[in-house]
């Protein structure tokens, strides 16, 4: 099979991470959490209590950060934090991060590389738009805030969390205004983007509706 990279963008809890697993497993091909990547280094950030202004002290730390994926899992500096990253503490402050150029540039790097190498399935904010810029597959994923703000509730409740849909629901949308109106690279459809509305559908319907357009 020949190379192919798929990009999936959208907003927060439109459920790309799980539509793309199940695109790559289908596929046979490499899933690339790109969300993830940023929350691991959101979390090597509370665990090493570095601020978000100290930009020297956030290089230094990049400089010494290795991400990577086996079996689904992330890897962080050797050590699987699947588990440790899904927090709402950590959500915001990979976000925060994301902004920052010196956070961008280390992990956009790391992930063209990534599909440079191999055929791959990539999720995120920018990746049509700006890590995957030539992808041969380029998807806009999103649903309503309602039913983002719900999906989030239950897999935080799924998971023992303490989770308030009200407080869920205005996360989501201070997310949304946040992601779409940063300076850098900031959340939009690429132009030739196919664009998938999930709200009403469940993993499978969104997940065959994608692969209809790939085939």
């Amino acid at each position: 099979m020949e190379k192919i990279r798929i990009a999936i963008d959208g907003p927060s809890g439109a459920g790309k991470s799980t539509v793309a697993k199940a695109i790559a497993k289908k596929m046979g091909i490499d899933y690339i959490d790109t969300g993830a990547m940023y929350r691991a280094v959101g979390y090597k950030l509370i665990q090493n209590g570095v601020s978000l202004s100290d930009i020297e002290k956030i290089k230094d730390m990049l400089d010494q950060t290795e991400i990577d994926f086996s079996n689904g899992e992330i890897i962080l500096d050797g050590e699987i934090i699947s588990d440790r990253i899904r927090t709402q503490e950590i959500s915001r402050m990979a976000s925060d991060a994301s902004a920052l150029p010196v956070v961008r540039e280390k992990l956009v790097a790391l992930q063209r590389k990534i599909g440079e190498e191999k055929s791959i399935v990539m999720d995120g904010r920018d990746i049509g738009t700006n890590v995957l810029k030539d992808a041969e597959y380029k998807f806009f994923l999103t649903a309503t805030p309602k039913e983002r703000a719900h999906r989030r509730w239950l897999e935080l409740s799924e998971k023992g969390q303490e989770a308030e849909f009200e407080r869920i629901l205005a996360e989501i949308i201070e997310r949304d205004k946040n992601d779409s109106t940063r300076e850098l690279n900031p959340l939009r459809k690429a132009e030739d983007a196919v664009e998938i509305d999930s709200t009403g559908q469940n993993v499978e319907q969104t997940t065959e509706e994608i692969l209809g357009h790939i085939k």
